[in-house]
């Protein structure tokens, strides 16, 4: 049978990874974002034992780094016995071909190892089908001869090169009807959720939506009491996941937790998993989850954003929630300036910190004219006269 296996490369235990600051990019962003594809390659089960930075003006045409740069890359990780090389940034079929014969070194980039992460986290039929058709999507353009042995485990496909058709074009083509049929079987899946969205319409729905790691899913826990899944780990949710939540007596919600989003998420992986996001489009709210603990949280609320703002959600139609401030010691949690409101909130999902303020809020925006209380009024929460951490 056709398995997601087959699909190209994954991540082996050791690896060497890239990054390269380009026009406007500092050192330090650059080397951040390696620190973030460092915890993608952990989470798919491996290690990173050397890692390169280069700057450039613009990528180089061949192998985005030049031949001398990539030699001298290979010979590194060779060194550290590095089983392959991963690149922060997309490669071209083109680019990877000449960086595997210039390092002798299998090559990998960044939208890979997060394919990879999200084929090995899928459980359901509808993420299965999501991740695999994001996967051929994402290798059509990218086919070679490395993966001419595609054929052979397709099974009842069907598919045989004529004779004088490449074993490559005879891949090429298996693979566009097999992207055929899933994209068939997600509408199918789309039609399902379209009717379960409109059984509930009596019931308001509040989606958590933000950058991966955020804590959407311990978020989620505490509104809801339930028990999905939730770890200190990139991409731990896949699925979204419905449940009721009180926030006053009468008064029940529908929560979505939904799959986190990351700079630089393949683009196939955004549109296969339309169906999934559709939670946070067709919401009544959306709490966008921000970890306000992280070093880099503004750029992360900025990726969340612009992926909102993709799928039509707008600035008005969501809560900010500032999550994980039990981590900020007695910094405040908003900028100067800032303070809590009806569209910011500050809260720690794991103490229950500000949760009270947070279901006041909801409630006042999704049952207006309802006197409800649960703590202090969102403007009671503290003001900053600094920027921290």
């Amino acid at each position: 049978m056709y398995t997601l296996e087959d699909k190209g490369p994954s991540v082996p235990k050791k690896a060497f990874i890239v990054g390269v600051a380009l026009d406007g990019q500092s050192v330090d962003e650059v080397e951040e974002h390696l620190d973030e594809l460092e915890a993608l390659i952990i989470s798919c089960g491996g290690s990173v034992v050397g890692r390169a930075l280069q700057r450039r003006r613009v990528p180089d045409a061949g192998t985005f780094i030049g031949s001398g740069k990539a030699k001298e890359i290979g010979e590194a990780a060779k060194a550290l016995e590095s089983e392959i090389i991963i690149f922060d940034d997309d490669l071209t079929a083109s680019q990877v071909k000449k960086l595997e014969k210039t390092s002798d070194s299998a090559v990998m980039d960044r939208s890979s190892v997060i394919l990879e992460i999200f084929a090995r986290r899928a459980r359901t039929r509808e993420a299965r089908t999501q991740v695999e058709l994001a996967r051929l999507n994402y290798l059509l353009p990218r086919l070679t001869r490395r993966w001419s042995h595609l054929s052979r485990q397709v099974g009842g496909i069907g598919v045989r090169g004529g004779e004088g058709e490449s074993q490559l074009e005879a891949d090429r083509r298996m693979l566009r009807q097999r992207i055929q049929r899933l994209k068939k079987e997600l509408k199918k899946i789309e039609k399902t959720r379209g009717v379960q969205r409109h059984s509930r319409r009596d019931v308001p729905v509040v989606a958590l939506a933000g950058y991966t790691n955020a804590g959407k899913s311990t978020l989620f826990n505490r509104l809801t009491g339930g028990d999905v899944y939730a770890k200190n780990q990139l991409f731990a949710t896949l699925d979204s996941r419905l449940r009721r939540g009180a926030l006053a007596p009468q008064r029940m919600v529908i929560f979505a937790d939904t799959v986190g989003f990351i700079r630089k998420l393949p683009h196939h992986l955004v549109s296969s998993f339309r169906s999934t996001l559709e939670e946070i489009t067709e919401a009544d709210l959306v709490l966008h989850v921000i970890d306000r603990s992280h070093p880099a949280w503004r750029e992360q609320y900025q990726v969340a954003r612009e992926v909102l703002e993709d799928l039509g959600v707008s600035s008005e139609e969501t809560l900010l929630v500032y999550n994980k401030i039990d981590l900020l010691g007695d910094a405040s949690p908003f900028l100067p300036g800032e303070h809590g409101s009806d569209t910011t909130l500050a809260v720690s999902a794991t103490t229950g910190e500000g949760l009270d303020t947070l279901k006041a809020t909801l409630a006042q925006r999704l049952f207006q004219g309802d006197q409800v209380s649960f703590g202090p009024p969102p403007s009671a929460l503290p003001q900053s006269d600094s920027d921290s951490p």
